[in-house]
């Protein structure tokens, strides 16, 4: 009894120190994305944080409570156009503090996120330049032909990105992020090679962008179209499969309630449409309009790529499926996310990783895209002069038919479509003035 009584009295006494144990920082990894300079710190627990900046030269001094960094950072590692280098020390009070020199003034921004997947603990800092520069804004290309048309723009959404690496593999342990982006690429060059279309992709390099910073980067560049390339996984390593999805009815009605509550949309455009000044009523009838237009649409050009992708492998379902992700939510943007396969079939991810099959997978998807684009091109666009030249051209071919009628001769038809009479001869090979009632002449151009 005395040594159960002796080992609760040691737990007791423990529980403060092991509550009040430093936390260690055992790493940290930097992505550089188009807009800002992306810090993560592995960190033991939860901790407590200060940021502040100086001037002259430019330093951000990050200051961690009761911490001890349990690894060696090199300096020349964190390089980049926001940061020169890196500089760290131990303070007298138990405080970590690590200075970044700068390359220019920054407006940083920091969050602690809590253990998710093959992460712990881990604080995120987050650097943007201070006046937006060349590198960080994206300018939105015109790509007018002399004619005024414009090219068919899709937004191609490469999956995850940066510190969150989305599905692994089960056998090869490959990262969706870096199988997406892949995919995106070779899209990309598939459609901007296409004439009258071009692509833009909404992650360049191994970065995160937020879901809906997706869907603004893709109405920015006025995209006609946006696809999400993914990978799958499940518990079950069997399952396998491509899957392409839209957007359900009930991610509708939510991302619509959203829009009509929040003030920071009141001035953006669904369908070419401001909601800003509009009466709750308006503004839900034009946003139902626009979500119904685009719900079609989506619909019809994944029916598309969902065909296509059944030509270069099996399917996981044999139809489009709906559901409610973030990135497909655009009012007034058709949308569609690919799953190419499941990365968790070892068999699946041995293809994904394959450049062959990647270009396989991007092909099918640029394949749909461009029969639905040919097919219900937007106004404006070069595929839709390209569509009506064609449809003249066929109206003028089929009114180069006449079918003779009691009472016509050669040189009355001939006056009627002001040709010469051996002309008329010598394109339907006739010799004599005889015709029949019911004869089909082809009318020659002039």
């Amino acid at each position: 009894m005395k040594t159960i009584v002796f080992l609760l009295c040691l737990f007791c006494l423990m529980l403060p120190a092991a509550a009040t144990a430093d936390a260690g920082i055992h790493g940290v990894r930097m992505w550089n994305a188009p807009d800002h300079t992306r810090l993560v710190f592995d960190v033991s627990k939860q901790v407590q944080h200060r940021l502040f900046s100086l001037q002259d030269p430019h330093r951000l001094v990050i200051d961690f409570e009761k911490s001890k960094l349990k690894t060696k950072l090199k300096a020349d590692q964190f390089k980049n156009r926001h940061i020169s280098t890196l500089r760290y020390a131990s303070q007298p009070d138990g405080k970590l503090r690590i200075v970044l020199d700068l390359e220019q003034a920054v407006r940083p921004r920091s969050f602690l996120l809590r253990p998710s997947g093959q992460y712990g603990h881990r604080l995120v800092i987050d650097l943007y330049d201070r006046k937006g520069s060349a590198a960080a804004v994206q300018k939105v290309k015109k790509n007018k032909n002399p004619r005024g048309a414009r090219d068919v723009v899709i937004a191609i959404d490469a999956g995850h990105g940066g510190e969150d690496p989305g599905a692994l593999g089960s056998a090869l342990k490959a990262k969706e992020k870096v199988i997406t982006l892949a995919i995106a690429r070779k899209l990309k060059k598939l459609i901007d090679a296409e004439p009258g279309m071009r692509a833009v992709l909404t992650r360049t390099g191994d970065y995160y962008v937020g879901l809906r910073k997706r869907m603004k980067i893709a109405r920015r560049q006025h995209a006609d179209f946006f696809v999400s390339i993914h990978a799958d996984a499940f518990r079950n390593k069997k399952a396998k499969g491509a899957s392409v999805f839209v957007l359900s009815n009930r991610g509708a009605s939510s991302e619509a309630a959203r829009w009509l509550a929040a003030k920071e949309n009141a001035a953006d455009l669904v369908g070419g449409v401001s909601l800003d000044g509009k009466d709750n009523v308006l503004a839900s009838v034009l946003l139902d309009l626009a979500q119904t237009g685009t719900l079609a649409a989506s619909m019809r050009a994944a029916r598309t790529v969902h065909k296509e992708m059944g030509r270069i492998g099996t399917l996981h379902g044999n139809k489009v499926q709906n559901a409610g992700f973030m990135v497909l939510k655009s009012p007034d943007i058709p949308s569609m996310l690919v799953e190419t396969g499941f990365i968790s079939n070892p068999s699946e991810e041995r293809k994904l990783v394959s450049a062959s099959y990647q270009r396989k997978v991007a092909r099918a998807v640029f394949r749909g895209i461009r029969e639905y684009f040919h097919s219900e091109p937007p106004l404006g666009t070069r595929l839709a002069m390209q569509k009506q030249q064609k449809e003249q051209k066929k109206q003028k071919l089929s009114a180069a038919r006449y079918v003779i009628r009691r009472g016509d001769t050669l040189s009355t038809i001939a006056s009627r479509h002001k040709v010469s009479i051996n002309a008329l001869r010598s394109e339907n090979r006739i010799t004599s003035d005889r015709i029949l009632v019911g004869q089909v002449l082809r009318i020659p151009s002039t």
